[in-house]
């Protein structure tokens, strides 16, 4: 597996971020990361995103930085100019998938049904986002799906929470979950750092007493 997924797959949590003030990104990977999270995923549903990721990987060389809801080859250059060491989209967009394997991007595309799946094995990968998790039916749905396919590994996104996050890591086709309720907008915007890193340090000690999804 690619050493950028096996990181992943120790740290088993992955913060997903919308954040509309790139003023706060240090102060934001600071709080993760005290709460033991060295990683997140900067989406690129807002301008600020690409400053977010310049500052954090300039300030914190160590974070392993992923940049999210990418949609084109254009936006995984400018996500990888920023310091973006892995690459996520919300569906299988075989141009973007094709760009990152053949430039040895790490790339993990959304997918929701066997034939998505089989594209994606299709293309060589081994990991993939399962997206949007709970509005499809959740762990049960992918359980179901995934049954074919037993050496995929997923990482679901949508509608994961400290309520079912220990059902799905116990999955041993998942080898992460990404969410954002460690950095709700409503933490950003009122700046509650010490909230996000407790959550965080919660997030992390559901995974710590799980294991390591390999």
């Amino acid at each position: 597996m690619n050493p950028i997924l096996e990181q992943l797959a120790k740290i088993r949590v992955i913060p997903v971020v919308v954040i509309d003030d790139e003023e706060s990104a240090e102060r934001l990977a600071a709080a993760l990361l005290e709460g033991g999270l060295p990683t997140m995923e900067i989406t690129f549903r807002t301008e600020a995103a690409k400053g977010t990721l310049t500052r954090i990987a300039k300030a914190f060389p160590d974070v392993l930085l992923g940049a999210g809801t990418v949609l084109s080859v254009d936006q995984v250059k400018t996500a990888v100019s920023c310091g973006a060491r892995y690459i996520v989209s919300p569906g299988l967009n075989r141009k973007v998938v094709e760009y990152c394997l053949d430039n040895d991007i790490v790339v993990t595309p959304g997918v929701i049904t066997p034939t998505e799946i089989e594209a994606a094995i299709d293309l060589g990968l081994g990991v993939v986002k399962f997206f949007p998790a709970g509005a499809v039916g959740g762990l049960p749905y992918l359980k179901a799906i995934s049954g074919p396919y037993r050496k995929m590994k997923f990482i679901p996104t949508g509608g994961i929470d400290e309520s079912n996050l220990s059902e799905y890591l116990n999955f041993s086709q998942v080898m992460a979950c990404g969410g954002s309720w460690m950095v709700k907008s409503d933490l950003l915007v009122g700046k509650r750092f010490d909230e996000i890193s407790r959550l965080a340090a919660r997030a992390v000690g559901i995974a710590r007493d799980i294991g390591v999804g390999l």
